[in-house]
C-alpha cells in the first residue's frame, strides 16, 4: 500500500474515530486534540501497520492507547505528595462537578482505614500508592504477579466498604 493510499483509508476513519474519542472523553475538544494525535502516530509510525489486516482495528488500538496514555500522564501531573509521615500520593479534586473522596473523609481517617487492613493486603497496597510497581512489588514481596495485582485490588474493594458511609453524605 502506497503512502498515498494509506492515508487516504486512515482519514476515511475520522468520523468513527472521533465518535469512539469522543466516549472516552466526553469532550469535544478532547476529542478532537485524541483523533489529531491518533491520526498523526497512524501515519507517522505507517510502516508498522502490517498489510491485509484490519486498518480500522489498528487505528482504534492507537487511539485507546493514546488516551489511556496521556489520563496516566495527567495523573501523575495532577497527584500531590504529602510528606507529613509516610509518602502517599493524593488525588487532588479537579473542578469537573465531581467531588473528590477528600471532600468525603479526611486523610486522617483514609489512613486508618488503610492501617486497619491485614497485612497481606495493606503492605502491597501501599507499595503501589507509594509508586512501586506491580514487578517490584512482587519481587520485594516475593510474591507471584498476579497475587499483588489481587490483593492490591481487594484491598482497593475493602477501603472503598470501609467509606461508603461517607460517600453517602
Amino acid at each position: 500500500m502506497t503512502v498515498l493510499e494509506f492515508n487516504y483509508q486512515i482519514t476515511t476513519l475520522r468520523d468513527s474515530l472521533w465518535r469512539f474519542a469522543f466516549s472516552l472523553t466526553l469532550n469535544k475538544a478532547d476529542a478532537d486534540d485524541l483523533l489529531q494525535e491518533t491520526l498523526l502516530r497512524a501515519m507517522r509510525y505507517r510502516e508498522l501497520f502490517i498489510e491485509n489486516t484490519n486498518l480500522q482495528s489498528w487505528a482504534f488500538t492507537i487511539l485507546r492507547n493514546t488516551f489511556i496514555n496521556e489520563y496516566r500522564r495527567r495523573a501523575r501531573l495532577d497527584a500531590k505528595v504529602d510528606n507529613k509521615k509516610d509518602i502517599m500520593n493524593l488525588k487532588i479534586a479537579v473542578e469537573n462537578g465531581y467531588f473528590s473522596p477528600e471532600s468525603y473523609i479526611s486523610e486522617k481517617e483514609i489512613r486508618k482505614a488503610i492501617e486497619s487492613l491485614p497485612d497481606e493486603y495493606r503492605i502491597p497496597f501501599v507499595m503501589h500508592t507509594e509508586g512501586f510497581r506491580y514487578k517490584e512489588i512482587s519481587e520485594h514481596l516475593n510474591l507471584p504477579l498476579g497475587s499483588v495485582k489481587s490483593r492490591i485490588f481487594i484491598a482497593r474493594r475493602k477501603l472503598m466498604e470501609m467509606v461508603k458511609d461517607y460517600r453517602r453524605r
